[in-house]
C-alpha cells in the first residue's frame, strides 16, 4: 500500500527529527476541534475553519524543523523569525528537545485570533 503524500513527507524524514515533525503534527491536529490537515504546495498544511493556518517545514540550512504561521507578519511573538520572507514566520524546533508546548499552544491562539 502506497503511503497519502503527506504521510510520506513525515515517513522520509530522519530521526530525531521525524518524531520531532510527528509530534508536532499531533499536537497541531489536535489543538482545536476545527483544525485540519492538507497537502497544500508539496506541505503539510493546517487549516482553523477552513482558513490556511500554519504548515510544517525543514529548514533547508540547518535541517531543522518549523512551523511555520501564514500571515506571521502580523504577530509579535519574540520566537517567531521572518528571515527573508515577507509574509510567513516561523518557529524553529530543537528535534533533540521535547516540544515546547505552551510556546507552541501561544503561538496557534495568536495565528487563530489573526485568521
Amino acid at each position: 500500500m502506497k503511503l497519502r503524500d503527506i504521510d510520506q513527507f513525515f515517513w522520509d524524514k530522519p530521526e530525531p527529527t521525524k518524531s520531532c515533525l510527528e509530534a508536532l503534527r499531533r499536537f497541531v491536529l489536535g489543538f482545536d476541534g476545527d483544525m485540519t490537515e492538507a497537502w497544500k504546495y508539496s506541505m503539510p498544511f493546517y487549516h482553523h475553519r477552513g482558513k490556511r493556518l500554519c504548515y510544517i517545514w525543514i529548514e533547508k540550512k540547518t535541517g531543522r524543523p518549523y512551523l511555520g504561521i501564514v500571515n506571521g507578519n502580523l504577530m509579535q511573538h519574540s520566537r517567531l523569525v521572518a528571515e527573508k520572507r515577507s509574509r510567513m514566520k516561523i518557529f524553529i524546533l530543537d528535534p533533540n528537545e521535547d516540544l515546547p508546548i505552551d510556546t507552541i499552544k501561544e503561538i496557534l491562539l495568536l495565528a487563530i485570533k489573526l485568521a
